[in-house]
């Protein structure tokens, strides 16, 4: 135990410690002012270690003086983890996630962005060691960014004694502010801001350094705008008429006064209908080029025929064409009722993988409103890897081109439609990408 004079002293060593490791991350990295500006730091005793909700930095006195007494390189490497986790927005949603691997995959890459830097003001005994499990980490998950690793990790069956190892080697602060975070003057959105002002800071700061891609990954990983998929769908939702008691316009104080006064007699009679958006007509669009794969396509149907499941999303009959194409037309399946969506998730077989065009979809489903096949098409969704040729002109209806990861060598999508960028892990949970034209 310390006497109060001894605890003012830790406090006030450990507060001009967190001070020096702040100003440190101001003068190599400047690029993160706002960033540093916006993080209150605050301590809080018995915590033994660095945590922050997104909204303050708290660090315990005896842990910060342990720490900087090891080396100042390895407090203001802490506090830099930290911070980079707001920075690309770690903490949000986090109870969605599997804890232990979402945990793991954001430490990697945070100190994945760190080691890369360089920097000597944050450099470790360990870095050279750390490289190497970068390295191996960045060849089996397809990257270092946390979403990629989160992924990786969730697919692959990894020994206890690996993952024990990796949390060793990688976890710089504790999360057990991430779950809960009852205040929040600093959104998601406000931090995504500070992000895309950093991101575009970064060029001068990387120039003539030949470093900093780890940090620009996860930047634009954090910046992309994120959205229920479901919204998506809620494009292709018309008004119709569902039999049923109209809740909202009925009033049962007549009804049951009525049934009450007079007998058998209600002074109203409900409503038998009531208006509601749901889904009747659309086209789903396969590209079966060689590019896409059956896994891939099957997956995007089952998720996409989920989220329109849900609910009362359906009407009881429906209008739904299934076109697998590539350069032409391969098959179109009519989709009028949940069992024959069951039945064509069940056997379905793909056909095609040539080339990809575009434009053979849009004559086709023309062709079909011309034969009255259609009474009010709201839209196509159109599954592709992108590389095709679009058509010129605007089609009467919305339309969405879905695209499987971002590609940056694929052309911009027309400007009267919707680009929407899905990974692999949209086809199981319910979040997607927009990605901003540029």
């Amino acid at each position: 135990m310390y006497t109060e004079e001894e605890t003012k002293q830790i406090s006030k060593l450990a507060a001009q410690a967190m001070d020096l490791a702040k100003d440190s991350l101001l003068i190599h990295l400047r690029f993160l002012d706002r960033a540093l500006a916006k993080l209150v730091i605050q301590e809080r005793w018995g915590l033994e270690g660095l945590a922050t909700d997104t909204q303050t930095l708290y660090y315990d006195p005896l842990y910060v003086l342990r720490l900087y007494k090891k080396t100042p390189a390895a407090l203001s490497r802490a506090c830099l983890h930290s911070l980079l986790h707001c920075i690309f927005s770690h903490t949000y949603g986090y109870e969605k996630m599997d804890a232990e691997r979402w945990d793991l995959a954001a430490d990697i890459a945070t100190e994945a962005v760190i080691v890369e830097l360089d920097l000597e003001s944050v450099t470790l005994e360990n870095d050279v060691e750390l490289l190497g499990k970068l390295k191996v980490l960045r060849q089996d998950a397809g990257g270092l960014t946390a979403d990629k690793l989160y992924r990786y990790f969730k697919r692959t069956d990894l020994p206890k004694q690996t993952i024990a190892d990796y949390q060793k080697s990688f976890a710089k602060d504790l999360h057990i502010y991430w779950k809960a975070q009852e205040r929040m003057e600093l959104t998601e959105e406000e931090w995504q801001q500070i992000s895309r002002r950093i991101r575009a800071e970064l060029k001068s700061f990387t120039e003539n350094r030949g470093m900093g891609e780890a940090l620009k990954e996860s930047l634009e990983e954090s910046t992309k705008e994120r959205y229920d998929y479901h919204q998506i769908l809620q494009r292709f939702m018309v008004m119709g008429e569902r039999m049923g008691v109209n809740e909202e316009e009925y009033d049962y104080i007549y009804y049951t006064y009525g049934l009450t006064t007079y007998g058998n007699l209600p002074l109203v009679e409900p409503l038998e209908y009531r208006e509601e958006k749901r889904v009747r007509e659309f086209v789903i669009a396969i590209d079966t080029s060689a590019s896409c794969s059956g896994t891939i396509v099957k997956a995007f149907l089952r998720r996409t025929f989920e989220l329109l499941k849900e609910g009362e999303s359906f009407f009881q009959q429906v209008n739904i064409h299934i076109l697998q194409c590539d350069s032409e037309i391969q098959s179109d399946v009519k989709i009028t009722n949940r069992e024959e969506l069951e039945q064509y998730l069940t056997e379905i077989s793909l056909r095609g993988f040539g080339g990809t065009d575009f434009r053979p979809v849009f004559s086709y489903v023309e062709e079909l409103q011309e034969q009255g096949e259609f009474e009010n098409l709201k839209g196509l969704i159109y599954f592709t890897d992108g590389f095709g040729i679009y058509p010129p002109l605007q089609p009467p209806y919305d339309v969405i081109f879905a695209f499987l990861n971002e590609d940056k060598t694929r052309g911009p999508v027309p400007p009267w439609s919707m680009k929407v960028v899905l990974e692999e892990e949209d086809l199981e949970e319910k979040t997607a990408k927009k990605v901003p034209e540029d």
